[in-house]
């Protein structure tokens, strides 16, 4: 999903689910922190040189246990994160604190919840 997508897809929901890989839903009560854009610059195994922009944010949830985050609140993070975000086409990565460490994961939509998706490596 990218950042354009992401937006059209909260601007038309009424509610953010997450849902990770082993579909477990990640607490209603979280947080988006972190929110900007990622450029990687590095050289591949193929020896070319490369770069590549992503869009990330994290989520993060405390006892806060009431907090919930709408759409149009979710709306309002993007939008201010907008001047740091150079490619609007840019793919989103999700950033979610497991038990094991923090874990990245590409973002996908479902109709109902927001997917998080395994990353792979290529070569």
């Amino acid at each position: 999903m990218t950042y354009n997508e992401l937006k059209k897809t909260l601007a038309t929901s009424t509610e953010i689910n997450f849902m990770l890989p082993n579909h477990t839903l990640i607490p209603q009560h979280f947080h988006v922190t972190e929110m900007g854009a990622i450029t990687k610059h590095y050289i591949d195994c193929g020896n070319t040189i490369r770069k590549e922009n992503k869009v990330s944010f994290q989520i993060w949830f405390a006892e806060d246990y009431e907090h919930r985050l709408t759409p149009s609140k979710f709306l309002k993070i993007l939008q201010a994160s907008e001047p740091l975000i150079t490619d609007p086409n840019a793919e989103v990565e999700v950033e979610y604190q497991t038990s094991e460490t923090i874990g990245k994961w590409g973002l996908s939509f479902d109709k109902k919840h927001f997917l998080l998706m395994d990353l792979h490596t290529t070569c």
